[in-house]
């Protein structure tokens, strides 16, 4: 049994004396301290590209939104394997070993789990009609400490400095 937090919205999305205004800085990286979230209510309240929750030494934690139509693009994560939850929407995964030979495709939509193994290249594409909303879990981390990218071209814009 876990305790309900009612005000949960106020602490991830609202600052305090900040008149209660929408305000994404105030979302953060809490890690590595201890940290207790109700992950589905932050999943769906997100609505950055991608923000990192949690970044500790073994594992990472980052919320995603994906536009309608919006994919993740196509990548792999040679040493990093990779956990997807949806909480919202609809949307293909696809994997293989090659970048021009995706065999594994499978459609998706709420509360699935996708389990990307370090080596395959992948990609998820929103295929409905609202934001497709989900969470990543990298082990190791795979993203830098606090990473937050509002739109898919910050992500690639940071990653190519980042070295990805």
């Amino acid at each position: 049994m876990y305790n309900y937090n009612p005000n949960f919205q106020n602490s991830l999305r609202y600052c305090p004396n900040a008149s209660n205004q929408y305000n994404h800085s105030c979302i953060k990286d809490h890690g590595p301290k201890p940290f207790v979230v109700n992950i589905n209510e932050a999943t769906i309240e997100n609505d950055y590209y991608r923000t990192s929750l949690w970044t500790g030494c073994h594992l990472q934690v980052t919320l995603m939104s994906l536009h309608v139509g919006e994919d993740i693009g196509l990548e792999i994560h040679p040493d990093v394997d990779q956990f997807l939850r949806i909480e919202q929407g609809q949307g293909i995964v696809m994997m293989g070993d090659r970048r021009d030979n995706l065999c594994f495709q499978e459609k998706v939509c709420d509360d699935c789990a996708i389990m990307i193994p370090a080596g395959k290249w992948h990609n998820l594409i929103n295929t409905g009609c609202v934001p497709l909303k989900l969470y990543s879990i990298y082990a190791p981390p795979h993203h830098p400490h606090g990473t937050v990218h509002p739109t898919k071209e910050d992500a690639h814009s940071a990653e190519k400095n980042f070295g990805h």
